[in-house]
C-alpha cells in the first residue's frame, strides 16, 4: 500500500518552471486554493512566481481526495475564489459538489486565470534553507532540481501529509487496499465486494455512504463515533445562482465576518437565554437546514459551558438515535452518553451515514473493545482472535493535520536546525503565518490560523492578502528579509493558549488538539478566536512588521 506519492524524478517538462536552477522572486509549494491566489495576487506585482507541486494537476487536495463518496463539506457559493473572473460564467450542479466537479471546478480556474504556465508538477521539495547573506531561499527538489527566491511560500494545507497506523502485515492483505487520500485514478471496483472502512472520519463517512449500497458486505471500524450532522445535499439550478450572483461580492465580505468564515455566525444568545420550547423549536431550524449551521451557527456558549454543551449533545442523539434499527449498534453510534463534548472535534456532514447500518450487509465494528491485532492474506485479524475477510479495505485514518506538510520538506533554519527537530515536542508560530529562524518564509492554512475550525477559502484569503501586502510593502521599503522574533512567537503562541483554555476544546485529542499522529504533542494547533478577531489581530503587524526583526537591503 502507498502512503505517499513516490517523489517523482520524472516531471512533466523541462523548460520554464521546470528548469533547473530557477532564479525567482517567490516560490509557492502547492498549487491548490491557497498557491493559487497568491500566485494570482502576486503577478499584479510583477514578481516572477513559480508554483511546485507533488501532483500531476491542480486542485491541492481535491486532486488526492477522489474516494467513493468524496464532496465538499462548505456549502457554495461560500466555498469557492471570490475573483469575479473566477464565478462569473460558472454554475454548481448541487450545493456540496463532488469531487470530481471540484476537479472541473479547477480546469475552470486554469480557464480563465492561466495558472499552469507557472506551474510545475509532479515536483517535490525535499530540502530548503535561507541564505541570509544573499537574503534568499536555496530550495532542493526531489530529482535535484536547485532553486532560489526570496519569497518561499508554503501552501500546502493542514492535510497534505496521510495517516496510516502500524499495523503489522498490512503488506500481506492479497486484496484492495488505498488509504482514502491516495486513491487509485481509475477507481477500485467495490460492486458486490466485501469491504471495510477502518476510520470514521470525515473520509470514513463519505465512504460509507457510498459503499454501503453497492458492496456484497461493509464492515465500518469505529474507535470514536461521529457526531455527523445533516448536511442536506440538493441540486442547484443555472437560474437560481445568477439570480444571486450580483450579490456575490457582498457574500465573500459576508464571510469574512463570521466566526468559522460562511454566511452565518453564532447567535447572540446563549442556550439558557430561552425556555425549553424556545431552544427546541431553534434547534429543529438549525438541523433542517443543515450545513454546520448547528455547530458554528448555533449558541455561542455551546463550545464554553459544559452544561450548554450537553444540552446541545442531547438534541443531537435524540435526532441520531431515532434513525437506528439495532439498539446495540444505536449505543455505538450515537450514545447516550457523550464520547466527547460536542463540537470540540469537527463535525462531519453526512446524507445518510445512519441509515447504512440500517442495511443487511452493513455491520459496524467496535475497536475500542476489541482493537485490529495484525492483517492478514485475508482480511483483518482482531485482538480476540476473529478474522474478518475482505476484497477491499478502505483506509480512511486522516492526516499527519495542520503540521505535517511543513515538517516533511526538509526546511532548516538559520540557526542550522530544522523544522521537524523543533516542533517535535511544540509547535511555535507568528501568527500563524511565519515561523522563527525562517526568514522570509510564509505559511498558509497551517498551524496557529483558524485553518481547521474554519471554511477553506475563507482563512485562505484573509491569509493570503496578508501575505501578498507583507511582500508589496517589503519591496516597496527595500526590505531585504523579516524574521519573526521569539518574543512574538511566544507572545502569539500565548495567544493561542489562552483562547482555546477559555473553550471546551482542551478536554478532547482531536485533529484541533495536535491530532492523532503518533508522538505529537497535546496542544491547541488553531486559533479559536474566530476570523473577524485573527483578521485585526495579523493585520495590526503591517505595514510596519511589528514583532519581526527587519533587514534593510
Amino acid at each position: 500500500m502507498t502512503v505517499d506519492p513516490p517523489h517523482t524524478s520524472n516531471p512533466k517538462g523541462f523548460g520554464g518552471p521546470y528548469a533547473n536552477h530557477l532564479y525567482l522572486d517567490v516560490l509557492i509549494v502547492g498549487a491548490g486554493f491557497s498557491g493559487i491566489y497568491c500566485l494570482h495576487e502576486l503577478r499584479k506585482l510583477d514578481l516572477k512566481t513559480v508554483i511546485f507541486d507533488t501532483a500531476p494537476d491542480l486542485g491541492g487536495t481535491w486532486r488526492w481526495n477522489r474516494y467513493p463518496g468524496a464532496r465538499l463539506d462548505s456549502e457554495v457559493p461560500e466555498y469557492q475564489f471570490s475573483f469575479p473572473e473566477t464565478w462569473a460564467n460558472w454554475n454548481w450542479s448541487t450545493n456540496y459538489p463532488a469531487y470530481d466537479e471540484l476537479r472541473r471546478y479547477f480546469d475552470h480556474i486554469e480557464s480563465v486565470l492561466d495558472v499552469k504556465k507557472d506551474c510545475a508538477f509532479d515536483t517535490t521539495v525535499v530540502g530548503a534553507e535561507f541564505d541570509p547573506k544573499s537574503g534568499r531561499w536555496q530550495v532542493t527538489t526531489a530529482d535535484g532540481r536547485q532553486v532560489t527566491a526570496k519569497y518561499f511560500i508554503v501552501a500546502t494545507g493542514f492535510s497534505a501529509k496521510r495517516h496510516v497506523p502500524d499495523w503489522p502485515g498490512m503488506d500481506s492483505f492479497q486484496g484492495d487496499i488505498h488509504h482514502s487520500a491516495l486513491w487509485p485514478e481509475e477507481g477500485v471496483n467495490v460492486q458486490d465486494k466485501r469491504c471495510a472502512v477502518i476510520g470514521t472520519g470525515a473520509s470514513g463517512v463519505q465512504l460509507t455512504q457510498a459503499l454501503g449500497p453497492v458492496a456484497s458486505s461493509l464492515k465500518v471500524f469505529q474507535r470514536t463515533p461521529n457526531l455527523a450532522i445533516p448536511m442536506r445535499l440538493r441540486p442547484l439550478t443555472v437560474e437560481e445562482q445568477e439570480r444571486v450572483k450580483p450579490v456575490y461580492p457582498q457574500l465573500f465580505q459576508l464571510r469574512e465576518r463570521s466566526f468559522g468564515g460562511f454566511t452565518y455566525d453564532f447567535i447572540e444568545r446563549g442556550v439558557f437565554d430561552e425556555d425549553d420550547k424556545e431552544r427546541q423549536a431553534f434547534l429543529e431550524q438549525l438541523w433542517e437546514h443543515g450545513g454546520f449551521r448547528y455547530w458554528v451557527g448555533t449558541y455561542p456558549d455551546s463550545l464554553f459551558d459544559t452544561t450548554a454543551n450537553r444540552n446541545i449533545y442531547d438534541f443531537w442523539a435524540r435526532k441520531v438515535r431515532a434513525r437506528i434499527d439495532n439498539p446495540a449498534t444505536r449505543d455505538l453510534l450515537a450514545p447516550l452518553e457523550p464520547p466527547h463534548p460536542w463540537g470540540v472535534k469537527r463535525p462531519s456532514l453526512e446524507v445518510s451515514y445512519y441509515d447504512q447500518f440500517n442495511r443487511p450487509n452493513v455491520d459496524l465494528v467496535d475497536v475500542r473493545s476489541n482493537a485490529i491485532e495484525s492483517f492478514t492474506e485475508k482480511g483483518i485479524l482482531m485482538a480476540d482472535g476473529t478474522e474478518h475477510e475482505f476484497d477491499v479495505i478502505c483506509v480512511a485514518t486522516g492526516f499527519d493535520v495542520s503540521t505535517g506538510g511543513l515538517v516533511n520538506m526538509g526546511l532548516r533554519s538559520i540557526h542550522g536546525t530544522y523544522l521537524k527537530d523543533e516542533w517535535a515536542s511544540t509547535v511555535h508560530t507568528h501568527l500563524g503565518l511565519t515561523i522563527h529562524g525562517y526568514p522570509n518564509l510564509f505559511f498558509m492554512y497551517g498551524p496557529h490560523a483558524p485553518t481547521a475550525i474554519s471554511n477553506g477559502p475563507t482563512t485562505i484569503e484573509v491569509q493570503g492578502r496578508w501575505i501578498v501586502d507583507a511582500i508589496k510593502a517589503m519591496e516597496r521599503k527595500g526590505i531585504k528579509s523579516i524574521d519573526p522574533t521569539l518574543a512574538s512567537t511566544h507572545a502569539w503562541k500565548h495567544t493561542i493558549n489562552t483562547l482555546s483554555d477559555r473553550t471546551l476544546f482542551p478536554t478532547t485529542r482531536s485533529t484541533y488538539m495536535g491530532g492523532t499522529f503518533p508522538g505529537k504533542p497535546f496542544e491547541q494547533l488553531n486559533y479559536t478566536g474566530g476570523i473577524p478577531n485573527y483578521r485585526a489581530e495579523i493585520r495590526k503587524v503591517l505595514p510596519h512588521f511589528e514583532g519581526f526583526d527587519v533587514v534593510m537591503q
